[in-house]
């Protein structure tokens, strides 16, 4: 009796397995009635209204990558909204394709749908890779705003000033006659 119950239970999961995958490689076609997934740019939504609220919860929605096969292995987000619409949303979703999976709260599958994002991550900044002039910096202030210690303000201070008092003694030497 154990070894025909345990026979039974590997078979119901490789059923599941196989199931799963089979929904992955199948692609957009492999989506059920109960759910709709979409893309905007790296946000992906998924909108269902099979759930029921079970203790305040609507259910959990799923994403995973397709080296993902297991519900929990994927990004995990509660169900929000209402009795007749329930959503979950993914941001700053990479590009690549992905399967969304629902699971409602009274542990019913709701469906699942493979999907492609083709959007970049917003706030993700681009890197390029860029050369040096080759003489220096070309135009503007030539190193922009540098923040200088006590010493180098006393420093240059102190040579403006005597620039200062320099000029006033060579001026007013100027302004007197020559005399021989």
């Amino acid at each position: 009796m154990r070894d025909t119950q345990s026979l039974l239970r590997s078979g119901s999961v490789a059923v599941a397995a196989a199931a799963l995958t089979a929904g992955l490689a199948a692609g957009p076609a492999a989506a059920e009635p109960g759910i709709t997934v979409s893309s905007s740019g790296s946000t992906v939504t998924v909108t269902t209204s099979t759930c029921t609220q079970v203790d305040g919860r609507w259910g959990t929605a799923s994403l995973l990558t397709s080296s993902q096969t297991d519900f929990s292995q994927g990004r995990q987000v509660a169900l929000t909204g209402t009795r007749t619409t329930q959503t979950a949303a993914w941001q700053s979703v990479s590009p690549g394709t992905y399967t969304v999976v629902v699971v409602c709260s009274n542990n019913i599958t709701a469906g699942s749908q493979t999907i492609t994002v083709t959007g970049a991550v917003r706030g993700t900044p681009s890197i390029s890779a860029t050369s040096a002039p080759p003489r220096g910096v070309a135009g503007g202030l030539g190193g922009g705003i540098k923040d200088y210690g006590p010493v180098t303000l006393a420093v240059g201070g102190t040579l403006v000033g005597a620039a200062v008092i320099a000029t006033g003694w060579v001026l007013r030497r100027r302004s007197k006659p020559y005399r021989l």
